[in-house]
């Protein structure tokens, strides 16, 4: 299989190993040209995904911010054959579908939305990794839902990446549940560690700490990028959870044991219920 990869941070440069690991062609595409190269020397990638290459690949896929990857398809559409499949790995998918779903019907290549539910709060390729996405949940916006084939076709040429299961939603769906599950989390993380009292926390701190602040280290502009085109949903999250952090607030303010001992209960709840 030729494989062409737009950008090679965390998860393009995690896929261009995994790729290349199983013997397939890789070709990619990135800015920063010494970045390019070194992904050369490394073995993860065998040449630029240039106007030679484009027309040759089986599998395209595109790993960088999301307005950057759909400008890229609509400037390169016409030099896609019509046997490519093109997957996004994109945070968010209405922006990207809306636009690349039309581009394949007009070109006649594939097109799949799509985001491995993987990563790590450390980005770039020195980063990157073979196995980053084994065992991982992979989310995929078809263009239809009832093609089998299509979806069959999907999985296996992800397969080099080892995903462990593969869920199949809309793109208003998915960017409605991001937003809860991994947007709001990067959002609490970094506003969290801006406390002055961060800076007094070693010798007082240990598992909770860590958990909460590890995706604070984040990549500002990708995830700010994110935020922005997740507007509504993110806004949702946001008001819903500082009514909540008002509600703890004003019991611990108003020394009232019970409502706060029933807001504990309520989130120890809904945490079991939730997670099982």
């Amino acid at each position: 299989m030729i494989v062409g990869i737009l950008g090679l941070g965390l998860i393009g440069g995690s896929l261009a190993r995994a790729y290349a690991l199983e013997g397939h062609t890789v070709y990619a595409a990135d800015r920063d040209e010494q970045m390019l190269s070194f992904a050369i020397l490394a073995g993860a990638v065998h040449g630029k995904l240039d106007s030679d290459a484009i027309p040759r690949c089986d599998l395209i896929l595109l790993a960088i911010y999301p307005e950057g990857s759909a400008s890229w398809l609509e400037k390169h559409a016409s030099q896609l054959s019509q046997k490519t499949l093109v997957i996004d790995c994109c945070g968010t998918k209405e922006m990207i579908c809306d636009r690349c779903f039309p581009l394949a019907e007009i070109y006649g290549f594939t097109f799949v939305g799509g985001h491995p539910m993987a990563g790590s709060q450390f980005s770039g390729f020195k980063h990157s990794r073979a196995n980053l996405f084994e065992g991982a949940p992979m989310v995929l916006v078809p263009p239809v839902f009832d093609d089998i084939y299509l979806l069959d076709r999907v999985k296996t040429a992800l397969s080099p990446c080892h995903f462990g299961s593969f869920s199949v939603t809309t793109a208003e769906d998915h960017d409605r549940k991001i937003a809860f599950t991994s947007q709001m989390a990067h959002i609490v993380s970094n506003a969290y560690v801006k406390s002055p009292t961060a800076l007094d926390h070693r010798g007082f701190s240990a598992g909770s700490y860590r958990d909460l602040t590890r995706v604070a280290w984040l990549n500002p502009q990708m995830w700010a990028e994110l935020f922005l085109e997740n507007q509504d949903h993110i806004l949702f999250e946001l008001d819903t959870f500082l009514s909540s952090l008002s509600a703890y607030r004003d019991a611990i303010a108003a020394k009232d044991m019970d409502t706060l001992t029933a807001l504990l209960e309520e989130g120890k709840r809904r945490k079991e219920e939730v997670d099982g």
